[in-house]
């Protein structure tokens, strides 16, 4: 488990599937994920299961926020195709808990996850792509430290046009620097 100061992620379990199901079949919050497009519970029970066939540093994060003394799964992280040759991994964020959207909890969340994979991990690069018309999630992935590297133009079809796709990264270097 990874503790911060308002988010907590822990290990994905077989209970949080109903509401893994319940965010990914809501179309804001599905818009910006692949697939884009709503899942069974089925699919997301082979997802789940699948997972396990990955490294453990691979797995799913559950993102939970304390409410009321109580802990309240409102997303997931993840790190993914961790190339340890190279140093770094692509890493995966949502927010599924959409009344908790803006508030700061994506931010963390992610913060939390970067520090995991360049102090535990000892990655050098964390990289991410995102939608070019999802201008809170760049604001949030700039917050945490991601600098812009390129843009895949006209990369998705959505909503009966084409958007651009951004790939953004933070080095090792750049995030220890914040630090100092």
């Amino acid at each position: 488990m990874i503790i911060g100061k308002r988010v907590r992620l822990r290990g994905a379990e077989r209970d949080d599937i109903p509401r893994f199901v319940a965010w990914l079949n809501d179309p804001e919050v599905y818009i910006h994920l692949t697939p884009r497009e709503a899942i069974s519970r089925v699919e997301e029970e082979q997802w789940f299961e699948k997972m396990f066939e990955l490294p453990l540093e691979e797995h799913v994060l559950v993102i939970e926020i304390n409410i009321a003394e109580e802990w309240l799964p409102i997303g997931n992280i993840q790190l993914m195709k961790i190339n340890w040759r190279d140093s770094s991994a692509e890493i995966g964020i949502f927010i599924g808990e959409k009344r908790f959207w803006s508030q700061g909890y994506g931010r963390e969340a992610m913060q939390l996850m970067v520090k995991h994979g360049f102090s535990d991990l000892n990655l050098n690069r964390i990289f991410l792509r995102v939608d070019g018309n999802n201008p809170r999630a760049i604001r949030s992935y700039e917050h945490a430290g991601f600098i812009h590297e390129g843009r895949l133009r006209q990369a998705h079809f959505q909503n009966n046009e084409y958007i651009d796709s951004l790939l953004m990264s933070v080095l090792h270097s750049e995030w220890q620097e914040k630090l100092d």
